[in-house]
């Protein structure tokens, strides 16, 4: 039996009109031979088995509409917008951010590492974002698997973390938004904080994966101060080893999907506002974490 990045059972796998390659030891694969805006049911049960089991999957050369990529996006679940409005809308459908970078708008700084908007009750189970027009060798996109960031912890750590929560808040992001000139829209106002397991369990492939990161998580919940701090950069500090770490550097025409239950991801800020850069994001709705 063939396991993933999941521990899903690959050798199932219907890949008889694509393929599916691990582009790192920790996450991610590229799936060639398919067309998002052609994409056929018995694909898409395969690609489905792979998103679960590589946790990032890069789709080179795919030429979609914005239309097209909510299709693609409502396989996985409601697409829906962005819950603050942080970017712009397409005019054709407003639940697809637009990310760009042109002079005098530059793109909005995303080199943190985070899970896409765990201040909600019910964060996104995953995200996707084309690439219309990037510069080449700047601005790639990091991510990790927090599903080895929890296993790869000592025993009495994971103990000690078991049945924690952490509270998420949207400040920082608020403050991002307001502060800065940019393609990020001012928020008017931040919703109250939440609070989620630090270890969630996956509602599909039944593993548990560390859910806090740096950027929305603010503190543990029912501990010191100084005992939240020590475990939140101990989980952030095993989550971002480099072995544990998927690189993706951008073309042209590359749709990158992530599972955001169980990675966290980093946009590196190497570029200027002389250097353009065209993106579309969606989201699929997620759960509230258990």
């Amino acid at each position: 039996m063939r396991q993933g990045s999941s521990g899903l059972d690959t050798s199932r796998l219907d890949t008889s009109s694509f393929t599916v390659r691990p582009v790192g030891p920790a996450l991610g694969a590229e799936v060639a031979g398919v067309d998002l805006a052609r994409l056929r049911g018995d694909q898409f049960a395969g690609i489905r088995r792979a998103f679960l089991n590589h946790l990032v999957l890069v789709f080179r050369g795919q030429k979609i509409t914005p239309l097209q990529q909510v299709a693609f996006t409502e396989r996985f679940g409601g697409v829906e917008p962005h819950p603050l409005g942080s970017r712009p809308g397409h005019e054709d459908h407003a639940a697809v951010l637009i990310l760009e970078n042109r002079r005098g708008k530059p793109g909005a700084r995303n080199d943190f590492w985070h899970s896409d908007i765990t201040f909600g009750e019910e964060p996104p189970m995953c995200s996707a974002l084309h690439a219309l027009e990037v510069t080449p060798g700047r601005g790639d996109t990091l991510f990790c698997n927090m599903y080895a960031a929890y296993e790869n912890l000592p025993a009495e750590l994971k103990s000690e973390i078991g049945g924690l929560r952490a509270v998420h808040t949207s400040l920082p992001l608020v403050e991002r938004n307001n502060q800065a000139r940019s393609d990020g829209l001012p928020i008017r106002e931040a919703p109250p904080p939440v609070e989620h397991p630090v270890v969630r369990t996956h509602p599909e492939s039944g593993r548990k994966a560390v859910f806090v990161n740096p950027y929305f998580t603010s503190h543990i919940a029912g501990v010191s101060a100084e005992r939240s701090r020590q475990l939140l950069d101990a989980l952030h500090a095993e989550a971002t080893k480099s072995e544990n770490i998927y690189r993706h550097r951008w073309q042209p025409g590359d749709l990158v999907m992530w599972d955001n239950r169980c990675t966290m991801h980093y946009g590196v800020y190497d570029y200027d506002d002389s250097m353009p850069r065209l993106m579309h994001r969606t989201t699929a709705a997620g759960d509230k974490p258990v």
